[in-house]
């Protein structure tokens, strides 16, 4: 990402697994940075499933109901949309599939074998009167929109602490607010290079691609949730959702995920939202009108 336009105060700092880097148009102050810590780590606690105390790893062990989250109903009715577009290939109880293929809470890394998700997962899982309920153990995870849900959370908290453009990148998937950051296409085969560029203004854009979180003999964390094998077709996704949508950055999330599977494109029409991706052969689409400039 090219630094932020004009002068801007920047905070740094690791969570949930990954780099964060927040410019602002002034410093945050510590009471603020305390409140978005706090937002973080809450977020943390309810669905990481890396973590043995939070809401999902204890869903996991016993199923039945937990108090839901307050992001529960915006992510999971989410799930639902993209279940429906991908034909079942997104899918939110897809975590003991992850884990058995080696992405798991110890990151093991050792491949045990293919685990489809289940196909039912809305029949099991309910979210609705205030509780979270899982019909037996199952392990939740949801990363497919959940660090966009995120960085929404985090933005909100921005916005409401300084006035003036700002920033919020949690790795590539960021928010521009009052500001135009010009992003680079990171090449998914070679991280010197890129496919193209973008600018991207007052909108949150996500990414993903298969070269990231990757290990064994080609497993990566982007699995068809239908047979629990990683996808074989896309290296590359990105995806750029205007501020002015409901929750930009969890929906670019979520649709750099679809984008992996058929249906994933007629998903980002009905939500209004430009995408590139890149196939494993080589090839580079885009949405209609996208106003990203592409080196291929």
């Amino acid at each position: 990402m090219s630094g932020a336009s004009g002068p801007f105060s920047t905070w740094r700092f690791d969570a949930i697994g990954t780099g964060w880097q927040i410019d602002t148009s002034e410093p945050l102050d510590e009471s603020a940075r305390g409140r978005i810590d706090a937002v973080i780590d809450r977020f943390d606690r309810e669905w990481s499933r890396f973590r043995a105390d939070s809401v999902v790893s204890g869903l996991a062990r016993r199923g039945g109901s937990a108090p839901a989250p307050p992001d529960a109903a915006r992510m999971l009715d989410a799930y639902a949309v993209l279940d429906a577009a991908t034909g079942g290939a997104v899918n939110p109880l897809v975590g003991a599939s992850l884990a058995v293929r080696g992405y798991d809470a110890a990151y093991a890394f050792v491949d045990r074998g293919a685990r489809p998700a289940p196909r039912d997962w809305r029949d099991r899982l309910r979210w609705e009167q205030g509780a979270l309920e899982l019909d037996g153990p199952e392990l939740i995870d949801v990363g497919a929109l959940g660090k966009g849900r995120l960085v929404d959370k985090v933005a909100a908290e921005v916005a409401a602490s300084v006035a003036g453009p700002f920033v919020v990148d949690a790795s590539g998937d960021l928010i521009v607010a009052g500001t135009a950051e010009r992003v680079a296409l990171e090449h998914p085969y070679d991280s010197r290079r890129a496919i193209g560029v973008v600018e991207v203004a007052d909108a949150a854009l996500c990414a993903s691609a298969t070269n990231r979180r990757a290990w064994g003999d080609g497993l990566h964390h982007v699995l068809d949730a239908r047979t629990g094998e990683p996808v074989r077709t896309i290296s590359a996704t990105w995806a750029i959702a205007p501020c002015g949508i409901p929750d930009p950055a969890m929906r670019a999330d979520a649709i750099a995920t679809a984008l992996f599977f058929e249906g994933g494109p007629e998903s980002a029409a009905e939500w209004g939202i430009d995408w590139v991706r890149m196939t494993t052969d080589g090839r580079v689409e885009w949405s209609p009108g996208s106003k990203a400039e592409l080196f291929t």
